[in-house]
């Protein structure tokens, strides 16, 4: 065999095995199983792991924006029954810091259990005034509360309206900032204080939440089941809530928000239970986006999370009564608010009946400023952006016992929304790339196996041609040739036989 046969035999033989190869690895998804896997061990709430310490201590910023609603017709709308109009004043930014607290490992360290712990931090330069200074007309919240916890009452709610007259404690108020967001004393409350030791006499809607906590959690690790990731098993120590009617709508479902497991799916539901409206929502995967080159899949939740009983059976556990079901867009959190007539919504009700943006002047909802979303990477699980956006509203209606309310009719009054962002940083960014890269030349090694297949096919076939002209030429020389004419008639051309003359004396 030649040298030439045996190179084609070899390369013949190498192309074959990878060609082969290749193809049984991509159809099976061998290494793609194998990464796969390897991720699945890899994010895990435990320590060591390549997760656990950005999950108790976020790297990212995270920003809290406030946006208040001031009221510029009060007059009008108590003594006229004019449409309440109202001018967004913010936002007012805050730096917030989030870490997991008495981190510890629970259950043989099956689950991990934290507290999440906030402070804020006011930055002047991306708001729009000083929030020590600037005054918001709103609603006096601390009033229209006692209002409703004693309107069954004649006589608690006679005394409760001599007291408010006395106090100048009216239906709406004059704030500032930083007092409606972390607490003012309230005359009203100050004076029910002493009877009711259940009543603090400072209200802010952020009173008590700059350096606390919203209570323990225990988380599952993952170890055991990936999809079980950061999922929340209890909270406070139950594993279901007791605010609403139906075990559904009790559900703790899903992780806080700040854990997603790795390899989502676009056609899978995202949980996530929140504190700040004491229930569980989820999220649908809306569209493709990319942040800072980081391929991810946008969800949000879609108008049936606030939907009306009638619109989703489904929600009607979230009706304490059937009067406390305002429609869709709407959620009365009055059960985790001590009673208080608190409607959440997202901003500017949007997603909600169009008759509450209606209701009020200066409501303009729109989704590209008001809509919550988070940005996950699917293969990793890591939140590369996130708006999470709520509003907090408050339902004024007639009271009995309260003469100022006589001319109200029923409306669901904005106080204020928030927006609390992330944007991941630059040092994350650059460590999800290397891992996507280290993700993606593994699980599409069998590709660069046929690749190298396809360039051994290639090197075969030239090899093989090659030696098919090789092959042809020689032949054409070892061939027979006719001679020319002028060869033939050329007399020393050809054999020559010599005749002795007859006659010839030698012969």
């Amino acid at each position: 065999m030649t040298r030439r046969s045996c190179a084609i035999c070899v390369v013949g033989f190498i192309c074959a095995v990878l060609l082969v190869s290749g193809i049984g690895l991509i159809l099976g998804h061998v290494f793609r199983t194998v990464m796969h896997n390897r991720l699945k061990k890899e994010i895990v709430l435990v320590e060591g792991s390549r997760v656990f310490e950005s999950w108790k201590t976020p790297p990212p910023p995270v920003y809290m924006e406030f946006f208040f609603f001031n009221v510029t017709n009060v007059d009008a709308f108590l003594g006229e029954g004019a449409k309440p109009v109202v001018s967004q004043v913010g936002p007012y930014t805050y730096r917030e810091y989030r870490y997991k607290d008495n981190v510890s490992m629970v259950e043989d360290g099956k689950k991990v259990s934290a507290y999440n712990t906030k402070s804020f931090v006011f930055l002047r330069e991306k708001s729009v005034g000083d929030p020590a200074v600037d005054n918001i007309t709103t609603v006096n919240i601390p009033a229209w509360a006692v209002m409703n916890k004693v309107k069954g009452s004649f006589f608690k709610s006679s005394m409760v309206s001599i007291w408010m007259n006395s106090l100048g404690s009216g239906l709406f108020t004059t704030r500032t900032v930083d007092e409606l967001l972390w607490g003012y004393e309230d005359p009203l409350l100050a004076r029910i204080a002493p009877s009711n030791p259940d009543v603090e006499k400072v209200f802010g809607l952020m009173y008590k939440k700059n350096g606390s906590n919203d209570g323990e959690f225990v988380y599952h690790t993952g170890e055991q089941n990936y999809l079980d990731y950061g999922r929340v098993e209890t909270w406070k120590g139950q594993s279901q809530l007791s605010f609403w009617t139906s075990n559904q709508s009790n559900n703790i479902n899903g992780s806080d928000g700040s854990a997603f497991h790795p390899l989502l799916e676009k056609n899978e539901r995202i949980y996530i239970f929140t504190p700040d409206l004491c229930r569980s929502i989820h999220m649908e995967f809306e569209k493709d986006v990319e942040v800072k080159g980081i391929p991810a899949y946008r969800f949000t939740p879609p108008r049936s999370v606030l939907a009306s009983k009638e619109e989703n059976p489904a929600n009607e556990g979230f009706c304490v009564t059937p009067q406390e079901c305002l429609g869709t867009g709407l959620l009365k959190v009055s059960p985790c608010r001590k009673g208080a007539p608190v409607v959440a919504s997202f901003p500017h009700f949007y997603l909600g009946e169009d008759k509450f943006a209606a209701a009020i002047g200066g409501m303009s909802p729109k989704r590209e400023h008001h809509q919550t979303f988070l940005d996950l990477n699917p293969t990793t699980g890591v939140i590369v952006r996130a708006n999470k956006r709520a509003q907090v509203n408050i339902l004024m209606s007639r009271v009995s016992g309260f003469p100022k309310t006589r001319g109200l009719n029923e409306t669901v009054f904005p106080v204020m929304f928030l927006n609390e962002s992330v944007v991941i940083d630059d040092a994350s960014a650059a460590r999800v790339h290397k891992l996507l890269l280290i993700v993606t030349v593994v699980s599409n090694f069998p590709l660069i196996i046929v690749g190298l297949g396809a360039i051994m096919l290639l090197v075969l076939i030239i090899l093989l041609v090659r030696a098919h002209k090789q092959k042809t030429s020689n032949d054409e020389d070892t061939s027979y040739s006719p001679v020319s004419d002028k060869e033939k008639d050329d007399p020393q051309n050809g054999t020559y036989i010599g005749l002795t003359p007859k006659g010839d004396p030698q012969a």
